[in-house]
């Protein structure tokens, strides 16, 4: 990485904007006119400080108004001064390395902003691009907003545009040295570290960089003083797995949903593949399925992440619905090519877009929660959006029936594991993969996330350390109708989970969070919560991590 070197404050005449966007010409399409009127509002408020703002590239190319890939990026970077300001603005899902290359080299004042939407992943791909930053050891400022005209908002512009720090609140986040929790727990992820870094791992990562998220990349020197090693696998294998597997094996994973009570939309006859969710796509995804579980015991892992979004996109329908499944404990039995059943009685945990963090997350977890006699199923998000509520709904634990809270909007495209749903394999749908972003569609794993006590947590990269954070969080329920507006208000087709953080605002988690992605599993109750959240605390503390206990207990 080059030094940094912080440049003098320009005159507030130097303020340049630039979109990150995807890589796929349907979704920068559909997703230009909301990120032009974020843009607009975002510009307004330069001017009303008496500063303008030049948009670095055009906002029609191809049909769309982003920086769609390295090569692009590169030539726009080009023309931009290396010490001005330069706002990156996000109202969609963007992949980082479109940007990263020319953030690690600019020299001027670099600011993040995202509005405060479901509609397109963009707080999601701003948290992503922090991520990213934070690991690249590239110092920027970051601000979202509703409408870009509240005081916050605008009192961290002025200070940015002044060259004075923007603070954040970050009095929830306590180091773990600094805290009081229960010895026993602290001992047992002591102990339960030790043997875990003395049996090793090996971690199943088919192709690395999805989405171009850097922040979810472990470098190898990083991971392996955890007893933790890649085994890097190539969706060129998983497909060519795929052909391997028969009809009649794919078949039986098929009537296997069918007799749990997974209830497939199918689009009405005609259906089309292209945009409606066939029988044909589901059977594929059985194969991916068996494929998977198939290499997975070839190569030893205890782990697996299928990167999916580029190459294995343009060759087999989506991985979502065979990832949720793997995730699961109580899941189809599949066999190996000599007859044996493969992984019987336990989960494959499988990190959802080959995001590595996640899936040292996902392990660790997975296994400590076997020792502790918790479910162990679990799995990563999207922080995607969230609103406060106030009206009928339940906490657990609590005999109330009214829910007065910020609640968060957690979703991934497939990737939950039943056994996170009401009533669980029974409570799960599967729906087309939206055609923006799935053009050979695949079936999600969809469901309501059960009222209950998580732990969430994140391993992230900062300062060229592994670091981890991690806290409580009530997944609560609430009306039908509330459930089905947050679906509309940003993918109707994935699984969502009703999360209020404890002890933990909206502007809290969005100024710490160093990732797009949050992990979270079950527990029965809050005392077990708080036992799990511990011992977890200690095994990544003993294992290297500097820990962040965030919010309450």
């Amino acid at each position: 990485m080059p030094t940094r070197k912080k440049s003098a404050v320009r005159s507030p005449g130097a303020v340049y904007l630039i979109a990150s966007g995807d890589l796929r010409l349907a979704a920068n399409i559909q997703c230009t006119p909301a990120q032009l009127v974020m843009e607009k509002q975002i510009i307004a408020a330069f001017k009303g400080l008496g500063v303008a703002v030049k948009r670095a590239h055009p906002v029609d190319r191809d049909g769309h108004c982003f920086l769609d890939s390295q090569k692009y990026a590169m030539e726009v970077f080009r023309g931009i001064p290396p010490d001005a300001h330069l706002v990156v603005a996000e109202a969609v899902w963007q992949y980082s390395h479109h940007v990263l290359h020319g953030l690690i080299f600019h020299k001027g004042p670099i600011l993040t902003v995202a509005n405060w939407s479901g509609q397109w992943p963009g707080l999601v791909g701003m948290l992503n691009l922090n991520g990213s930053l934070t690991k690249a050891n590239v110092p920027y400022t970051t601000l979202w907003s509703d409408d870009f005209t509240d005081a916050k908002f605008l009192s961290g512009l002025k200070n940015w545009l002044a060259g004075k720090p923007v603070k954040h609140d970050l009095s929830h986040v306590k180091p773990l040295v600094k805290t009081k929790l229960p010895a026993a727990a602290l001992k047992l992820g002591q102990q339960f570290a030790r043997k875990f870094r003395e049996k090793k791992a090996i971690m199943g990562v088919f192709d690395e960089g999805c989405m171009g998220m850097y922040n979810a990349i472990i470098q190898d020197e990083l991971l392996a003083p955890l007893g933790v090693f890649k085994e890097r696998l190539s969706q060129s294998t998983l497909w060519a797995k795929m052909l391997t597997v028969t009809d009649e094996e794919a078949r039986k994973i098929y009537d296997w949903y069918i007799a749990r009570g997974v209830k497939f939309r199918f689009g009405p006859p005609p259906a089309t593949e292209e945009n409606d969710l066939t029988e044909n796509q589901v059977v594929q995804q059985c194969k991916m399925y068996i494929a998977a579980l198939r290499l997975a015991d070839e190569f030893g892992c205890g782990t697996i992440g299928i990167q999916y979004q580029q190459g294995l996109k343009d060759l087999a329908p989506a991985s979502d619905l065979v990832e949720g499944t793997l995730n699961n404990v109580e899941r189809p039995p599949a066999f190996s090519e000599d007859g044996r059943e493969l992984f019987p009685g336990e989960a494959l945990p499988h990190f959802n877009e080959a995001d590595e963090c996640a899936g040292l997350d996902g392990l660790i977890t997975y296994r400590l929660w076997r020792q502790l006699g918790l479910p162990p199923e679990n799995t990563l998000h999207d922080i995607r959006w969230g609103r406060h509520y106030s009206g009928p709904g339940k906490y657990p634990d609590s005999t109330k029936s009214t829910v007065d809270d910020f609640v968060w909007v957690f979703e991934i495209s497939g990737a939950v594991p039943p056994a996170h749903f009401a009533n669980g394999w029974q409570g799960a749908s599967s729906e087309r993969q939206t055609p923006m972003f799935f053009r050979l569609g695949g079936g999600t794993l969809k469901g309501i996330s059960k009222p209950g006590w998580v732990v969430w947590s994140r391993i992230y990269i900062e300062s060229n350390k592994l670091q981890f954070d991690t806290g409580l969080a009530q997944v609560v329920e609430l009306p039908q109708s509330e459930t089905e507006d947050r679906w509309t208000s940003t993918t109707s087709e994935w699984p969502i989970m009703h999360a209020v953080l404890q002890g933990i605002s909206r502007d809290q988690l969005m100024a710490k969070h160093k990732s797009n992605h949050i992990q979270v599993a079950y527990a029965p109750s809050k005392k077990d919560a708080i036992r799990a959240l511990t011992a977890k605390a200690a095994a990544m503390q003993e294992l290297g991590m500097p820990v962040n206990i965030c919010g309450t207990l």
